[in-house]
């Protein structure tokens, strides 16, 4: 007798990485690729009418964050399996798609027997970790375990009106500071994260849930 093969969807902003998995995935009898997209919106609609197995799912996708498509998927398709394929390989990203519901994560340099494996394993209800994955998760968790810098209630005002993308004339008149303490305390704050701009300094605060 033979058994109904795992219905994929392919989700990917690389047309050639898509056709790159779909070559390697045809080849694999129990698996067929149902359909492939470049973009959430495109995805999510599909999903309001159809159904499948698995997904394989980037992290950059050009409309909608990968993190943030996870839990609007699960919403349309509660029994449906995601599972990450990506490049990025920070813990932070990777624990926050975790704790979203997805059953695994790839990096895009995984072989086609482990990708086939990690896909058979998600659809019986497992999960999958690369191994690379793993030992990123478990240096992120040893990094947490180091003391954060501790930031007084005004220089977490500021970090978050930072992160708002307020300029420092638009910081100061809301805490009704000189734009010259503004300067100080993003100053501050930099030596702090021992960061050099904003940007990272915005982008270690969210990493570390200081904002």
């Amino acid at each position: 007798m033979q058994h109904k093969p795992i219905e994929i969807l392919i989700v990917d902003d690389h047309p050639m990485v898509i056709e790159g998995l779909k070559a390697l995935l045809d080849d694999e009898e129990g698996i067929l690729v149902k359909e492939c997209f470049t973009d959430g919106k495109s995805t999510l609609t599909y999903l309001d009418y159809n159904v499948a197995d698995v997904i394989l799912l980037d992290v950059n996708l050009p409309d909608i964050n990968g993190v943030d498509m996870v839990q609007p998927i699960l919403d349309r398709r509660k029994d449906i399996k995601i599972l990450v394929l990506s490049t990025y390989n920070e813990g932070s990203i990777i624990t926050k798609v975790i704790n979203n519901g997805v059953k695994g994560y790839l990096l895009k340099n995984v072989g086609a027997d482990e990708l086939t494996t990690a896909i058979y394993r998600v659809f019986k209800g497992g999960v999958y970790y690369a191994e690379s994955v793993q030992i990123i998760l478990e240096e992120s968790a040893a990094q947490k375990t180091v003391q954060l810098p501790k930031l007084t209630r005004r220089e977490k005002h500021v970090l978050n009106l930072i992160a708002q993308g307020k300029r420092t004339n638009d910081i100061a008149e809301e805490l009704f500071i000189s734009p010259l303490t503004v300067e100080t305390h993003r100053r501050n704050l930099m030596q702090k994260l021992k960061v050099s701009n904003a940007a990272a300094m915005v982008r270690f605060a969210m990493e570390n849930h200081l904002i």
